[in-house]
């Protein structure tokens, strides 16, 4: 019989509706129950495409002894930390301080006033892997509750306190704001240079994680100094994971991680978030680096996501799970779902698929080995393989003594009947909840390519209309204009769960480039509101800062505040982006004092935390350096428009602002926002570009040559 789940919105929720646990999705009902009954309880956060949280389920809340002892002794609570992270990050940092590790699914027992007082994350049914057993130690919290409850209250109590003291925020110094200045930028590249793989590309050792952030201030900073290391070491790492098996060479976009040091052997959910920021750092290196080989892989990418994470709504669907049943189990009783059955491939399975006149060229490209090259520590990847590119088309045609373009049309026509072939294995479970921050995301990623490739792809304006599309379904499904407030998700209809900061701040992201792709101002205006009611629901004057909540929810025992730009980046990170960006189009005073107390917080030695705030650290590069604001006056569809469109594409820009103006009633519309477009003009009747510097230009020109002289010169 069902549990409660069964009537959440959450994927992840829905997926335990059967367990025999008596599950409670986080409410005030389970939390009047714990205290109630006086019991503990036992909260499970997670999310729906996470492999160990699949293996927990299977292992432990299938169990029927466990789910008896859950049922007697606790008070069972799941949270999908996708919808909820405002609890996530709380039990987090309580299992980080005590354990020194996290991750997912994360288990924490609390007391019935919410204060946890032991926790984990993964627990196999009975001890192994070094980890205790889950039934042991549920019954021994079970006695230990019983038994000595007094003590465990007061050292929840205590550890709370601990916690809360590690959250308070820190008044800042009474001695004036300190912006760490221009050389912070230079340690933190020597920080990412010692960190860097330069065999396999990334940071570190195994497991490698993309983290987008890293990049795009590698390419900041090589943009304001000139160094090439940073750009070096993001186009090898962006390369590297391209090529690898982290990306999905037969139906495109990135998995989440690669669990070894070579980008080759993927954890194989898929990420919207991840899908987003990816493309964003490959369209900005394919711009500083004049290589088409990184946008080529951005719009493999958008396709991707266009293709299988968007809803027939036009909001984007979160992720696909890295689990599935394999195609020989399809039509079994109980059939089980194994990591990567989706994308893995015998010889057999690739021979069956394309023919055997291509499979020698399609195992040759990708490396495929009889016995497979994909190992894992549970042995379920077995005799299969994962596609990586292990020779390049001229090694290819070399030794093959083909024309490269031929190597190129084979393997063209190999990827789509692999397409075809693996569409008949039962597919990963998707989950499509629409979530407003990664939205806002990939908003801004469909809008930049859209931009930036205006001229070089037919599927620009798709992609223009995607993000359109999707910008129009969040305002209408989780925008309460009267109150003007933000819910974080919509699923089936039904949206819920009031938004926290970094929803805020990445829709603002995204409607940021959304205006700079089309000049529209209700996406400046609405990108504006945004920030305004960031700055009012969330922002921290005691410190500075963005918390990532209201505070206004008694059940969350801390209001946090997030640094860490981590998978995805800290809410206030994009804030202090979209803050310069709106700066520089309406100079305001107190978001210059926002922006700089932020960037203060960090202190005069933030280069040194580089790897912790890389976001943060491409702001402080684009305050050093300054905005430029590139103003085209002219018709859209018009040749000449688009010509000068086409200048600014060409060109590597990351501290300037375009601003697209189609006269008339759009540029009478849009200077009511931005008064100084009033005198910006077309010059004989031609599109004219105007590149400005505080608000002050250079001579306008309607000659694309110029134009490219102009930008030229800046940073």
């Amino acid at each position: 019989m069902a549990n409660r789940l069964a009537s959440e919105s959450s994927p992840y929720l829905r997926q335990h509706a059967g367990n025999p646990v008596d599950w409670h999705p986080w409410s005030a009902e389970a939390l009047a129950r714990a205290r109630t009954e006086q019991k503990p309880i036992f909260l499970s956060v997670g999310y729906s495409t996470c492999h160990w949280c699949h293996v927990m389920e299977h292992e432990s809340f299938e169990h029927a002894e466990i789910a008896a002892l859950l049922n007697a002794h606790f008070i069972s609570i799941k949270v999908d930390r996708e919808e909820r992270p405002d609890i996530d990050r709380v039990y987090m940092l309580f299992v980080q301080a005590t354990t020194g590790q996290g991750g997912w699914p994360m288990s924490v027992f609390l007391t019935p006033d919410l204060q946890p007082f032991y926790g984990g994350t993964y627990f196999p049914p009975t001890a192994r892997f070094g980890r205790p057993g889950f039934l042991e130690m549920l019954q021994e919290i079970s006695r230990t509750w019983r038994e000595e409850r007094s003590r465990v209250t007061a050292s929840a109590a205590t550890l709370t306190e601990r916690l809360r003291d590690a959250t308070r925020p820190e008044p800042q110094a009474d001695d004036g704001v300190h912006v760490a200045p221009p050389a912070a930028l230079d340690t933190a590249l020597a920080v990412y240079v010692k960190a860097y793989d330069p065999r396999f590309g990334g940071f570190g050792a195994a497991p490698k994680f993309p983290r987008p952030s890293e990049l795009l201030f590698l390419l900041r900073q090589h943009a304001l100094s000139g160094n090439p290391e940073g750009l070096d070491m993001s186009l090898e790492t962006l390369r590297a994971m391209a090529t690898g098996g982290l990306r999905d060479h037969v139906g495109g976009g990135f998995h989440r991680y690669s669990v070894d040091a070579f980008w080759r052997v993927p954890h194989f959910e898929k990420m919207l978030y991840d899908q987003a920021q990816l493309v964003l750092a490959l369209l900005e290196a394919s711009q500083a680096s004049g290589d088409p080989f990184y946008a080529s892989v951005a719009e493999d990418t958008l396709a991707y996501v266009a293709r299988e994470l968007t809803g027939p709504e036009g909001g984007f669907l979160s992720a696909e799970d890295a689990d599935s049943v394999p195609a020989d189990e399809a039509d079994a009783p109980h059939p089980r779902r194994l990591e990567g059955a989706f994308y893995l491939w015998s010889l057999e399975d690739v021979t069956d698929a394309v023919g055997a006149a291509l499979a020698p060229l399609v195992i040759e490209r990708f490396g495929l080995l009889p016995g497979g090259n994909a190992q894992d520590p549970q042995g379920e990847f077995r005799g299969r393989n994962v596609l990586y590119v292990a020779r390049d088309l001229e090694d290819l045609a070399t030794s093959l003594g083909r024309p490269v373009d031929e190597i190129i049309r084979d393997l063209r026509t190999a990827r789509q009947r692999l397409y075809v072939h693996r569409g008949e294995r039962p597919r990963p479970r998707l989950d499509d909840k629409v979530l407003t921050a990664w939205n806002g995301l990939m908003i801004a990623a469909f809008a930049r390519a859209a931009r930036q490739l205006r001229s070089q792809s037919p599927q620009a304006a798709t992609w223009l209309r995607a993000a359109e599309r999707a910008a129009q379904f969040l305002r209408d499904s989780l925008w309460d204009a009267n109150r003007g407030a933000l819910l974080r998700r919509w699923r089936a209809g039904h949206a819920a769960i009031d938004a926290y900061a970094e929803d805020y701040a990445y829709l603002a992201w995204g409607l940021l480039e959304l205006f700079e792709a089309t000049g529209e101002a209700s996406w400046l205006e609405w990108a504006r509101d945004l920030q305004a009611q960031l700055d009012d629901r969330f922002w921290d004057d005691v410190a500075g800062g963005w918390f990532s909540t209201t505070g206004d929810d008694p059940s969350v025992l801390l209001r946090m505040k997030e640094d860490y730009d981590g998978a995805e980046p800290a809410a206030s990170s994009v804030a202090v982006g979209n803050l310069l960006r709106l700066m520089h189009l309406t100079p305001d005073a107190t978001a210059a004092a926002r922006i700089e107390r932020t960037l203060a917080r960090g202190g005069l030695a933030i280069g040194q935390a580089a790897r912790a705030v890389p976001h943060m650290l491409a702001n402080l590069a684009m305050y050093h350096a300054g905005l430029r604001q590139v103003v085209i006056v002219g018709p859209p569809d018009a040749q000449d428009t688009q010509a000068l469109h086409d200048v600014v594409a060409r060109h590597y820009l990351p501290f300037a602002i375009c601003v697209p103006v189609t006269p008339g009633h759009a540029q009478a519309r849009l200077t009511h926002l931005l008064p100084f477009l009033a005198t910006l003009q077309l010059r004989d009747q031609r599109a004219t570009a105007y590149v400005c510097e505080g608000f002050a230009c250079q001579a306008p020109t309607t000659d694309p040559e110029t134009l490219a002289r102009q930008l030229g010169g800046l940073p």
